[in-house]
Protein backbone atom coordinates (compact mmCIF):
# COMPACT_ATOMS: atom_id res chain seq x y z
CA UNK A 1 0.00 0.00 0.00
CA UNK A 2 1.02 3.47 -1.04
CA UNK A 3 1.01 6.60 1.54
CA UNK A 4 0.42 9.87 0.86
CA UNK A 5 0.86 13.21 3.07
CA UNK A 6 -0.10 16.33 2.23
CA UNK A 7 1.31 18.84 3.99
CA UNK A 8 0.32 22.55 3.37
CA UNK A 9 3.00 25.20 4.86
CA UNK A 10 2.97 28.78 5.53
CA UNK A 11 6.29 30.68 7.32
CA UNK A 12 7.42 27.16 9.18
CA UNK A 13 11.13 27.18 7.79
CA UNK A 14 11.97 26.23 11.18
CA UNK A 15 9.65 22.88 11.64
CA UNK A 16 9.99 21.77 8.11
CA UNK A 17 13.39 19.49 8.64
CA UNK A 18 12.52 18.11 11.92
CA UNK A 19 8.53 17.15 10.38
CA UNK A 20 10.41 15.46 7.60
CA UNK A 21 13.19 13.44 9.83
CA UNK A 22 10.06 12.54 12.42
CA UNK A 23 8.10 11.32 9.09
CA UNK A 24 11.00 9.21 7.66
CA UNK A 25 11.63 7.79 10.85
CA UNK A 26 7.65 6.45 10.95
CA UNK A 27 8.06 4.80 7.69
CA UNK A 28 11.45 3.16 8.18
CA UNK A 29 9.79 0.73 10.57
CA UNK A 30 6.03 0.26 8.44
CA UNK A 31 6.40 -2.10 5.07
CA UNK A 32 4.24 0.56 2.98
CA UNK A 33 5.96 2.99 0.51
CA UNK A 34 4.83 6.64 0.94
CA UNK A 35 5.20 10.03 -0.85
CA UNK A 36 5.13 13.74 1.17
CA UNK A 37 3.54 16.48 -1.21
CA UNK A 38 4.41 19.67 0.41
CA UNK A 39 2.95 23.26 0.23
CA UNK A 40 4.20 26.47 -0.04
CA UNK A 41 1.21 28.31 0.88
CA UNK A 42 2.94 31.66 0.19
CA UNK A 43 5.72 31.87 2.65
CA UNK A 44 7.70 35.04 3.10
CA UNK A 45 10.41 33.14 4.89
CA UNK A 46 12.91 30.22 3.75
CA UNK A 47 9.98 27.95 4.22
CA UNK A 48 10.46 26.98 0.27
CA UNK A 49 14.37 26.73 0.32
CA UNK A 50 13.86 23.88 3.64
CA UNK A 51 11.80 21.95 1.25
CA UNK A 52 14.03 21.72 -1.60
CA UNK A 53 16.86 20.66 1.04
CA UNK A 54 14.79 18.01 1.25
CA UNK A 55 13.91 16.71 -1.99
CA UNK A 56 14.71 13.63 -3.21
CA UNK A 57 12.31 11.07 -4.94
CA UNK A 58 9.69 10.70 -2.23
CA UNK A 59 9.07 14.59 -2.05
CA UNK A 60 6.95 16.68 -4.02
CA UNK A 61 6.62 20.51 -3.94
CA UNK A 62 3.89 22.71 -4.72
CA UNK A 63 4.81 26.24 -4.70
CA UNK A 64 2.00 28.81 -5.02
CA UNK A 65 2.49 32.46 -6.20
CA UNK A 66 0.63 33.67 -3.24
CA UNK A 67 -1.37 33.15 -0.28
CA UNK A 68 -4.61 30.84 -1.61
CA UNK A 69 -5.43 29.27 2.56
CA UNK A 70 -5.66 25.76 3.50
CA UNK A 71 -8.54 24.53 1.35
CA UNK A 72 -6.47 25.67 -1.99
CA UNK A 73 -3.38 23.73 -0.55
CA UNK A 74 -4.80 20.86 0.20
CA UNK A 75 -7.27 20.44 -3.09
CA UNK A 76 -3.68 21.08 -4.81
CA UNK A 77 -2.38 17.96 -2.84
CA UNK A 78 -4.70 15.79 -3.03
CA UNK A 79 -4.96 16.42 -6.74
CA UNK A 80 -1.25 14.87 -7.06
CA UNK A 81 -1.64 12.47 -4.01
CA UNK A 82 -1.18 8.68 -5.61
CA UNK A 83 -1.13 6.91 -2.52
CA UNK A 84 -4.26 4.46 -1.48
CA UNK A 85 -4.23 6.54 1.95
CA UNK A 86 -4.30 10.17 2.03
CA UNK A 87 -2.90 11.50 5.14
CA UNK A 88 -2.88 15.95 6.15
CA UNK A 89 -0.81 17.41 8.53
CA UNK A 90 -0.17 20.69 10.07
CA UNK A 91 3.37 21.62 9.39
CA UNK A 92 3.85 23.79 12.94
CA UNK A 93 5.17 20.06 14.48
CA UNK A 94 1.58 19.85 16.63
CA UNK A 95 0.94 16.71 14.77
CA UNK A 96 2.64 13.73 15.67
CA UNK A 97 3.71 11.34 13.01
CA UNK A 98 4.44 8.39 15.55
CA UNK A 99 0.67 8.04 15.62
CA UNK A 100 0.38 7.34 11.96
CA UNK A 101 0.06 3.79 12.30
CA UNK A 102 -2.84 4.63 14.72
CA UNK A 103 -4.77 5.91 12.00
CA UNK A 104 -3.82 3.24 9.42
CA UNK A 105 -5.30 0.47 12.38
CA UNK A 106 -8.32 2.40 12.20
CA UNK A 107 -8.95 2.06 8.53
CA UNK A 108 -8.04 -1.44 8.83
CA UNK A 109 -11.35 -1.98 10.63
CA UNK A 110 -13.20 -0.60 7.58
CA UNK A 111 -13.74 3.25 8.22
CA UNK A 112 -13.00 5.10 5.00
CA UNK A 113 -11.58 8.72 6.98
CA UNK A 114 -10.13 8.66 10.82
CA UNK A 115 -10.17 12.23 11.88
CA UNK A 116 -7.88 13.10 15.06
CA UNK A 117 -8.75 14.84 18.07
CA UNK A 118 -6.10 16.71 19.85
CA UNK A 119 -6.53 15.45 23.93
CA UNK A 120 -5.43 17.07 25.41
CA UNK A 121 -5.28 20.15 23.76
CA UNK A 122 -2.33 23.04 23.76
CA UNK A 123 -3.57 25.95 22.19
CA UNK A 124 -4.92 28.81 24.26
CA UNK A 125 -7.94 29.02 26.29
CA UNK A 126 -10.15 31.24 23.73
CA UNK A 127 -9.50 28.88 20.89
CA UNK A 128 -9.96 25.71 22.78
CA UNK A 129 -13.48 27.45 24.04
CA UNK A 130 -14.73 28.92 20.71
CA UNK A 131 -13.33 25.18 19.43
CA UNK A 132 -15.96 23.79 21.54
CA UNK A 133 -18.85 25.50 20.55
CA UNK A 134 -17.49 25.72 16.66
CA UNK A 135 -17.76 21.71 16.91
CA UNK A 136 -21.18 21.12 18.74
CA UNK A 137 -22.46 22.98 16.66
CA UNK A 138 -20.99 21.55 13.36
CA UNK A 139 -22.52 18.00 14.83
CA UNK A 140 -25.16 18.90 14.93
CA UNK A 141 -26.24 20.57 11.73
CA UNK A 142 -23.68 17.51 10.03
CA UNK A 143 -25.31 14.58 11.73
CA UNK A 144 -21.81 13.35 12.77
CA UNK A 145 -20.29 13.68 16.20
CA UNK A 146 -16.62 14.23 16.25
CA UNK A 147 -15.37 16.48 19.05
CA UNK A 148 -12.42 18.31 17.14
CA UNK A 149 -13.38 19.03 13.24
CA UNK A 150 -10.84 21.17 12.69
CA UNK A 151 -8.13 18.91 13.68
CA UNK A 152 -5.40 18.96 10.80
CA UNK A 153 -3.99 15.02 11.26
CA UNK A 154 -6.56 12.95 9.34
CA UNK A 155 -6.41 10.16 6.79
CA UNK A 156 -8.84 9.49 4.15
CA UNK A 157 -8.99 6.41 1.53
CA UNK A 158 -8.10 8.09 -1.76
CA UNK A 159 -11.86 7.17 -2.76
CA UNK A 160 -13.26 9.83 -0.04
CA UNK A 161 -10.84 12.51 -1.84
CA UNK A 162 -11.66 11.36 -5.25
CA UNK A 163 -15.08 12.10 -4.52
CA UNK A 164 -15.27 15.49 -3.02
CA UNK A 165 -14.30 18.93 -3.74
CA UNK A 166 -12.48 21.39 -1.30
CA UNK A 167 -12.38 24.73 -2.32
CA UNK A 168 -13.23 28.17 0.17
CA UNK A 169 -12.25 27.46 3.48
CA UNK A 170 -14.18 23.68 3.68
CA UNK A 171 -11.32 21.57 4.19
CA UNK A 172 -12.39 21.92 8.38
CA UNK A 173 -15.60 19.82 7.08
CA UNK A 174 -14.05 17.37 4.75
CA UNK A 175 -15.54 14.48 7.18
CA UNK A 176 -19.17 16.06 7.05
CA UNK A 177 -19.10 16.13 3.62
CA UNK A 178 -17.82 12.80 3.97
CA UNK A 179 -20.72 11.82 5.90
CA UNK A 180 -23.29 13.44 3.78
CA UNK A 181 -21.62 11.13 0.55
CA UNK A 182 -21.80 8.13 2.44
CA UNK A 183 -18.70 6.91 3.87
CA UNK A 184 -17.78 6.10 7.48
CA UNK A 185 -15.91 8.33 9.27
CA UNK A 186 -14.53 7.89 13.23
CA UNK A 187 -12.26 9.62 15.67
CA UNK A 188 -9.36 8.83 17.45
CA UNK A 189 -7.42 10.55 20.10
CA UNK A 190 -3.95 12.05 19.04
CA UNK A 191 -1.26 13.77 20.64
CA UNK A 192 -0.88 17.29 20.73
CA UNK A 193 2.13 19.65 20.90
CA UNK A 194 2.18 23.33 22.09
CA UNK A 195 3.55 24.95 18.92
CA UNK A 196 7.31 25.78 19.50
CA UNK A 197 8.03 27.44 15.93
CA UNK A 198 6.19 30.42 14.05
CA UNK A 199 3.32 31.84 14.62
CA UNK A 200 -0.42 30.63 14.87
CA UNK A 201 -2.74 31.38 11.90
CA UNK A 202 -6.13 31.41 14.27
CA UNK A 203 -8.02 34.25 15.04
CA UNK A 204 -11.39 35.94 15.55
CA UNK A 205 -11.83 36.31 11.87
CA UNK A 206 -11.30 32.56 11.27
CA UNK A 207 -13.98 32.13 13.85
CA UNK A 208 -16.37 34.17 11.90
CA UNK A 209 -15.54 32.61 8.70
CA UNK A 210 -16.29 29.28 10.44
CA UNK A 211 -19.37 29.81 11.04
CA UNK A 212 -20.20 30.85 7.36
CA UNK A 213 -18.83 28.05 6.31
CA UNK A 214 -20.79 25.91 8.50
CA UNK A 215 -23.80 27.07 6.56
CA UNK A 216 -22.50 26.39 3.31
CA UNK A 217 -21.63 22.87 3.86
CA UNK A 218 -25.43 22.92 5.30
CA UNK A 219 -26.66 24.18 2.10
CA UNK A 220 -24.46 21.58 -0.04
CA UNK A 221 -25.14 19.16 2.28
CA UNK A 222 -29.01 19.13 1.73
CA UNK A 223 -29.44 21.06 -1.72
CA UNK A 224 -26.31 21.38 -3.49
CA UNK A 225 -27.64 19.47 -6.36
CA UNK A 226 -30.91 20.94 -6.16
CA UNK A 227 -30.76 24.54 -4.88
CA UNK A 228 -34.35 25.38 -6.94
CA UNK A 229 -36.04 22.82 -3.96
CA UNK A 230 -34.60 25.91 -1.05
CA UNK A 231 -34.62 28.89 -3.06
CA UNK A 232 -38.16 27.86 -4.79
CA UNK A 233 -39.35 27.58 -1.60
CA UNK A 234 -38.79 30.51 -0.25
CA UNK A 235 -39.87 32.10 -3.19
CA UNK A 236 -43.05 30.34 -2.79
CA UNK A 237 -43.61 31.57 0.77
CA UNK A 238 -42.46 34.77 -0.58
CA UNK A 239 -44.74 35.04 -3.59
CA UNK A 240 -48.05 33.68 -2.14
CA UNK A 241 -47.92 35.70 0.97
CA UNK A 242 -47.22 39.00 -1.89
CA UNK A 243 -50.19 37.55 -3.88
CA UNK A 244 -52.22 37.11 -0.93
CA UNK A 245 -51.67 40.56 0.50
CA UNK A 246 -51.74 42.18 -3.04
CA UNK A 247 -55.12 40.69 -3.45
CA UNK A 248 -56.60 42.01 -0.39
CA UNK A 249 -55.46 45.57 -1.37
CA UNK A 250 -57.50 45.22 -5.10
CA UNK A 251 -60.16 44.15 -2.74
CA UNK A 252 -60.24 47.02 -0.69
CA UNK A 253 -59.74 49.14 -3.58
CA UNK A 254 -63.04 47.83 -5.32
CA UNK A 255 -64.93 48.87 -2.36
CA UNK A 256 -63.23 52.64 -2.77
CA UNK A 257 -60.57 52.60 -0.54
CA UNK A 258 -57.08 54.64 -1.19
CA UNK A 259 -54.40 52.46 -1.60
CA UNK A 260 -51.25 53.67 -3.29
CA UNK A 261 -50.35 55.05 -0.15
CA UNK A 262 -50.77 52.41 2.44
CA UNK A 263 -47.63 50.28 3.28
CA UNK A 264 -49.47 47.41 3.36
CA UNK A 265 -49.58 47.74 -0.35
CA UNK A 266 -45.99 48.30 -0.63
CA UNK A 267 -45.22 45.33 1.08
CA UNK A 268 -46.83 43.12 -1.30
CA UNK A 269 -45.14 44.40 -3.96
CA UNK A 270 -42.21 44.05 -2.56
CA UNK A 271 -42.77 40.36 -1.15
CA UNK A 272 -43.86 39.49 -5.08
CA UNK A 273 -40.87 41.03 -6.50
CA UNK A 274 -38.46 38.89 -3.51
CA UNK A 275 -40.12 35.80 -4.82
CA UNK A 276 -39.48 36.09 -8.15
CA UNK A 277 -35.67 36.75 -6.70
CA UNK A 278 -35.34 34.24 -4.79
CA UNK A 279 -36.65 31.31 -7.86
CA UNK A 280 -34.18 33.24 -10.45
CA UNK A 281 -31.33 32.64 -7.89
CA UNK A 282 -32.84 28.82 -7.66
CA UNK A 283 -32.73 28.51 -11.52
CA UNK A 284 -29.35 30.01 -11.89
CA UNK A 285 -27.82 27.61 -8.93
CA UNK A 286 -29.04 24.85 -11.16
CA UNK A 287 -27.16 25.99 -14.62
CA UNK A 288 -24.19 27.32 -12.52
CA UNK A 289 -21.20 25.52 -13.87
CA UNK A 290 -18.80 23.95 -11.77
CA UNK A 291 -15.67 25.81 -9.54
CA UNK A 292 -12.03 26.77 -11.04
CA UNK A 293 -9.27 25.45 -8.96
CA UNK A 294 -8.42 28.38 -6.29
CA UNK A 295 -5.43 28.64 -6.57
CA UNK A 296 -2.20 29.75 -9.21
CA UNK A 297 0.99 27.05 -8.94
CA UNK A 298 4.58 29.29 -9.75
CA UNK A 299 6.63 25.91 -9.99
CA UNK A 300 6.54 22.44 -9.20
CA UNK A 301 9.53 20.43 -7.94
Amino acid sequence: MKISIVIPAKNEEKSIPILMAKIKKVFAKLPHSYEIIFIDDGSADSTLEQMKKLKDNKVKIIQFRKNFGKSAALAAGFERAAGDVIFTMDADLQDEPEEIPKFLRELDKGYDLVSGWKFPRKDPFFKRMFSKVFNYMTSKISGLRLHDYNCGFKAYRKEVIKNISVHGDLHRYIPALAHWKGFKATEIKVMHHPRIHGKTKYGFKRVFTGFLDLLTVKFMSTYARKPMHFFGVLGGIFGAAGVLISAYMVYLKFLGASIIDRPLFMLGVLMIIVAVQFIAIGLIGDMVAPKEDEYAIKEEF
